[in-house]
């Protein structure tokens, strides 16, 4: 859910382009982006382009190992340089914490634990948006689909997360109505064509995905649909930052979260906290630079900030995408699954938009969700033990049969430790 997709513009019209994803052809919103183009390359992510990039950049994210052009070879020492670093570090302990779930994925995808000195320790946090989602917000939604026969558009990765006592694909085997989606707008699209049906798109996720959503609701209100809502558990990083500042001694920041927001925050937190950081990207010279980068910095004992993705991550961020959230979302107090309720980390629908808000329109009624009190989910999610020193991590909970939420997405951390510790990686 969290990383974004590479992908040349084909076509534009009325702020939409049908785009070319490694020959996967689908249509996005290019509303975010001023004087797109066909032939422009774009960062695409749940179904809105996010970003513009270079086709050097798109060339690079496809398939890094299969350039054969002078860019490649420098591109090739860069990797060999940062990997001598990351290798001769003999500096002092450093626990870095990767916040998002694609890098922990990736991290482990690409061997990066491998070559890492014993004094770097890497700590898992917050960043999946399926493993931070409360059970509480599951609970409403198999509420919605089960009592209120309401059509449920979800991310694939969230019908398998457990609630209090029943999962989403535990309300489909009972009859409810369960639509897999890629983006708001396909749910948007579906509520178009099935007006016979009450819709709700389940919204969850970080400043990332939160426009996508808000999109969906400006384009429902603008085709004046009546059975399309939001069930939201929308979160921003920044209070989650704070809680765990005192967790590790670097952040390993997601970069597409900081293609939305810019650097601002992040900049403010090292000048005002000494919470030091990194906005990396997702490829493996991306990631190597990154660790480069901070072992160098670290021992010289001074908070630091540095944007190691440029080529997606910009001083101001997206500023269409940030006037779309505060048009149609104000913050809230949020439950975060492990980490309990941080204040003002969540965002809803606005009192004009309550018409698209789901909890206002079908009444739900408040559910305070319970976990397994085996699962250590929450502790793992704040880097307080690893996957492994959970007593169901592997047993009772795995991919296919999840106890707890970071065992279902690829971005969890369970997930990731249990595919690739396992083969001893």
């Amino acid at each position: 859910m969290c990383v974004g997709l590479p992908a040349k513009v084909m076509t534009m019209k009325d702020g939409m382009a049908v785009v070319d994803a490694s020959g996967a052809k689908r249509e996005v919103s290019a509303e975010l982006i001023e004087n797109l183009e066909p032939g422009d390359y774009v960062m695409v992510h749940a179904g809105i382009a996010i970003a513009k990039i270079t086709e050097e950049d798109e060339d690079e994210a496809e398939d890094l190992l299969e350039q054969k052009t002078a860019a490649y070879v420098t591109m090739k020492e860069q990797l060999k340089k940062a990997k001598a670093i990351i290798e001769g570090y003999d500096g002092p302990a450093v626990r870095v914490m990767e916040v998002c779930g694609t890098h922990t994925h990736e991290i482990f995808h690409l061997g990066v634990r491998k070559i890492l000195p014993p004094q770097v320790e890497l700590i898992s946090g917050p960043g999946c948006p399926v493993c931070v989602t409360p059970a509480g917000f599951i609970d409403e939604a198999v509420w919605l689909a089960l009592e209120k026969n309401v059509t449920i558009c979800t991310f694939g990765d969230l019908v398998r997360v457990p609630g209090s006592t029943k999962s989403l694909a535990d309300a489909r085997s009972l009859g409810g109505k369960i639509q897999m989606v890629y983006s708001p707008m396909d749910a948007f699209e579906y509520a178009k064509e099935h007006k016979d049906e009450q819709v709700v798109f389940l919204s969850v996720g970080f400043e990332t995905t939160t426009p996508a959503s808000c999109l969906s609701v400006k384009m429902a209100k603008e085709a004046g649909l009546t059975n399309y809502a939001l069930l939201t558990a929308n979160k921003t990083m920044p209070g989650a930052y704070e809680m765990l500042k005192d967790s590790a001694d670097v952040f390993l920041y997601p970069g597409h979260v900081n293609a939305i927001t810019g650097n601002a925050l992040n900049r403010k937190l090292c000048e005002e906290e000494g919470i030091s950081g990194i906005v990396t990207g997702f490829t493996a010279s991306e990631i190597l630079t990154a660790f480069a980068v901070l072992l160098k910095k670290f021992p010289e004992g001074n908070p630091f900030f540095v944007n190691a993705y440029p080529r997606v991550v910009t001083e101001e961020g997206s500023i269409p995408a940030q006037k779309l959230i505060k048009e149609w979302m104000e913050p809230c107090d949020s439950q975060w699954r492990g980490l309990g309720m941080i204040k003002n980390s969540g965002l809803r629908l606005r009192k004009e938009a309550q018409d698209f808000d789901a909890r206002v329109k079908f009444s739900i009624p408040k559910m305070e969700g319970r976990t397994s009190p085996a699962c250590r989910c929450g502790d793992v999610l704040q880097g307080k033990c690893r996957p492994t020193d959970c007593k169901v991590f592997g047993k009772g909970c795995t991919p296919l049969h999840p106890i707890g939420a970071c065992m279902v997405s690829n971005e969890g951390a369970c997930s990731a430790y249990y595919q690739y510790n396992s083969r001893g990686e």
